[in-house]
């Protein structure tokens, strides 16, 4: 709803814009080819449109004249950027709640692997690829969704992504067999990646430089918090014998449902590009002059095929870029740690502990607690970066930031992930307070939402107009690895036992910890000599 009122809100300017101009008394057109105005090839009601606020004269990619169509002020209120903070705040919210519900269902099958493997008469290393399927298509659907956004705008990819999701979900929820439920989970997950991998689109698209110190993590908390507190909203869903193990689907179902009530009738468009299109529309409708275009479609490039070529071959161009390297490499093992936690927590707390698998998937809450530990590093980083650009001279463009200083998080969140698996992994003995592995989660939960943080926020500020590119690998190659490691996890459990496989955890994540510290140093180098990152620090 709010979407339709924006989208005739802007209608309606362009309107009052034209009929403004029109009243202007026309000027003499026959000194129009000295004056480098373009011939008119349709009839328009201005004389030079032009002299509108946001309406340039150009040359396109053919080198014919055309009005490009910007916004009409530094300040325009159409301009996502520049709406207020309360609305921002909001529509960064109305994301969180999108990433939230989907990731969230790629976990919660996990609390009823058991229910469902004996339901279904296969082995919980077989059930557990309704897991590992889902992530699968998390990272396939990737690779879709952002070419998407570009061509239609967020808001549709959000709702028609929500609501096939949902009719996936619905279908594994009533699935007949283990295979129906294997094939709807993947296509669930295939549709549950797009509103997740364009969140990051849209709050680069409200937030500038230096507000996305903020933005960023108020998304990457809840929306990261998705896979944790999936076993927590399923914990009693399987254990409990007057509730059967597919009421983990309909939550999710119900949760879908109320998830596309609230996008529907609060989320607004966020991509600049494609409200410009839309103005552009507007214009050429009210005056009957085709002319008016915005600048990606004169440059011939926002067309569906060379959106599709771009953000298909891209990714993989950008594959041998060391920082995507470095960073797709930490995230793997991040993602390797927490999704192997799915299947480790019954045999960290229940068969330790001796306490029912519903209780030991409440334990997820203690990476939760660790996850939104991390808002006390936000305004640290916020007040040294406002210092920086203070004092380097910006122009409010973000130009000037130090991208490094976006490894703050990493930086002080790094060392917790080996300190916390190795503290989880020699502390968990009957002998032991349950209270001691659970610190140890609130610690690699502060761990893993740190790196994810500046990983993220390091590759936007990085590579800019080639991010999406750079995260849509990220993306597909962690979920296509954790999705792998599910499988694995419960026979890793099962043979090595929580002290060796919390330790063989503790020392893969320890190899990667010196990574954001060796980019603190190299990275402004490996940045030089990238063509993909120069093109935008120059």
């Amino acid at each position: 709803m709010a979407f339709i009122y924006q989208y005739r809100g802007l209608r309606r300017y362009v309107n009052e814009l034209v009929d403004d101009a029109s009243r202007v008394p026309r000027e003499t057109c026959a000194t129009e080819p000295s004056s480098g105005q373009p011939h008119q090839t349709s009839p328009s009601k201005i004389t030079d449109p032009s002299q509108i606020p946001g309406i340039s004269l150009k040359s396109d990619c053919n080198g014919e004249k055309y009005y490009e169509v910007s916004w009409a002020t530094p300040h325009d209120p159409f301009n996502p950027q520049q709406w207020s903070t309360g609305r921002r705040v909001f529509a960064t919210m109305c994301v969180c709640l999108i990433g939230l519900v989907t990731t969230m269902a790629s976990a919660i099958d996990a609390a009823v692997l058991s229910e469902a493997s004996r339901h279904f008469g296969v082995a919980q290393v077989a059930e557990s690829l309704a897991t590992d399927l889902y992530l699968i298509g998390f990272g396939v659907g990737a690779l879709i969704a952002s070419p998407m956004s570009e061509i239609v705008g967020r808001f549709p990819v959000y709702i028609g992504a929500l609501v096939i999701f949902g009719a996936w979900i619905l279908g594994a929820a009533l699935a007949p067999n283990f295979g129906a439920q294997l094939a709807f989970r993947f296509l669930a997950g295939l549709c549950g990646s797009a509103p997740l991998t364009v969140a990051g689109g849209s709050i680069s698209d409200i937030w500038n430089t230096l507000e996305k110190t903020f933005g960023f993590p108020i998304f990457a908390i809840p929306g990261f918090g998705g896979p944790i507190l999936g076993p927590v909203v399923g914990a009693y869903i399987g254990y409990s014998r007057h509730i059967s193990w597919r009421w983990a689907e309909w939550t999710m179902l119900i949760l879908d449902g109320l998830v596309i009530v609230v996008i529907f009738l609060f989320k607004r468009e966020t991509f600049a590009p494609q409200l410009l299109y839309y103005k552009a529309r507007f214009f050429r409708e009210a005056t009957g002059d085709a002319r008016f275009k915005t600048a990606l479609g004169a440059s011939g490039t926002g067309s569906l095929l060379p959106v599709l070529a771009r953000n298909f071959t891209r990714p993989w161009q950008l594959l041998m870029e060391p920082i995507v390297i470095f960073f797709t490499f930490y995230l793997s093992i991040v993602y390797i740690v927490l999704f192997t936690f799915l299947d480790g927590y019954v045999y960290i707390f229940s068969e330790v502990y001796g306490i029912n698998e519903g209780l030991a998937n409440i334990c997820f809450v203690g990476l939760f607690i660790g996850i939104i530990t991390t808002m006390v590093l936000v305004p640290i980083l916020y007040r040294r970066t406002a210092k920086q650009l203070r004092e380097s001279g910006d122009d409010g463009s973000g130009r000037m930031l130090d991208r490094e200083s976006r490894l703050f998080f990493a930086q002080v969140g790094a060392p917790a992930i080996p300190i916390g698996l190795f503290w989880m992994g020699w502390t968990d003995y009957p002998s032991i307070s349950i209270w001691s592995p659970l610190a140890a989660s609130v610690a690699v939960g502060f761990g893993v939402i740190c790196i994810f943080l500046s990983a993220y926020m390091y590759i936007i500020d990085s590579y800019q107009q080639y991010a999406a590119s750079a995260l849509t690998f990220v993306a597909l190659v962690r979920y296509l690895a954790a999705g792998g490691m599910t499988v694995v996890g419960v026979p890793m459990y099962q043979n090595l036992g929580t002290h060796w496989t919390l330790t063989v955890l503790g020392i893969i994540s320890a190899v990667a910890a010196p990574i954001p510290y060796v980019l603190t140093f190299w990275g402004p180098s490996l940045r030089k000599r990238s063509k993909w990152a120069t093109a935008m620090s120059s």
